[in-house]
């Protein structure tokens, strides 16, 4: 990837996690109330522009990075996709 290229993605996405982190400590719903699902969509799309920060960084892919981003998203899917068992994948990132 040409170096203006990914530095314009990261710049990018800095502007948009920071509207996410912004709106996620905004949403003030707790876990059962009606607005809790939407936060997590949030927190989702939050933990997705972790993972593309990682993935764009100079120099090497740092594994132990990877696996946080990956264990963060894939313990919010489960919330958001039940019976998957999507929580359990995320912690075999870590047992391996």
């Amino acid at each position: 990837m040409d170096e203006v290229v990914r530095n314009e993605i990261l710049s990018l996405a800095k502007a948009a996690h920071d509207l996410t982190e912004s709106s996620y400590q905004a949403n003030a719903s707790i876990r059962g109330a009606p607005g809790w699902m939407d936060k997590q969509r949030i927190l989702l799309a939050d933990m997705a522009l972790h993972l593309l920060q990682t993935s764009l960084r100079d120099g090497e892919l740092f594994e132990e990075g990877l696996k946080r981003n990956l264990f963060s998203i894939l313990t919010i899917c489960d919330q958001l996709m039940p019976g998957h068992e999507l929580k359990k994948v995320a912690e075999e990132l870590y047992s391996a």
